[in-house]
């Protein structure tokens, strides 16, 4: 059996110990340190703006919702597009933000030539609050950022009521 206990480490002195290099006395320590890595890391998006989802290979743009007391504001990072590329629609108590992304960028120099396309087609469903109006919904676009604003139906707590249980 190999002595694990001899693991060389690679950590300048002084400096807090690193997660991706074995620590003396723990032969398992880099195992340990990724497996941790994993579990943190599972169930968070990527850290960019058009994201690669489980499901499929479509990018899914990055959102945020934010209850600000009488209404939601939901934000989508949309880096790229123009408000003519996205597509906004509500049915049944879903919203529905699509679109889709297109770039070419044709270079020529010295004898070569660059050519360059990327496009993609994005689709991102949210379902709302009870309380949205869903005809009060209002939309921006600035500077990559989609931001909705999303209003309360103020008649919506009034039509929430409490069930009693019956005995059987």
């Amino acid at each position: 059996m190999n002595d694990l206990t001899n693991i060389p480490v690679n950590q300048a002195p002084s400096s807090k110990p690193r997660r991706d290099v074995a620590v003396p006395g723990e032969p398992f320590g880099w195992l340990r340190s990724e497996i941790d890595r994993l579990f943190e890391d599972f169930g968070r998006p990527a850290r960019s703006a058009f994201n690669f989802g489980l499901r499929s290979l479509a990018p899914v743009p990055a959102l945020e919702m934010v209850d600000d007391k009488q209404n939601y504001r939901l934000t989508a990072e949309l880096p790229g597009l123009a408000d003519k590329d996205i597509d906004i629609t509500v049915a049944d108590g879903v919203l529905t933000i699509s679109g889709e992304k297109r770039e070419e960028t044709e270079r020529s120099e010295q004898g070569f030539m660059l050519s360059e396309r990327r496009y993609g087609r994005f689709e991102r469903q949210v379902t709302l609050p009870a309380d949205v109006d869903p005809e009060a919904i209002k939309a921006q676009f600035k500077d990559g950022v989609l931001t909705l604003t999303l209003a309360k139906d103020e008649k919506a707590a009034a039509r929430t009521r409490k069930i009693a249980i019956e005995k059987a």
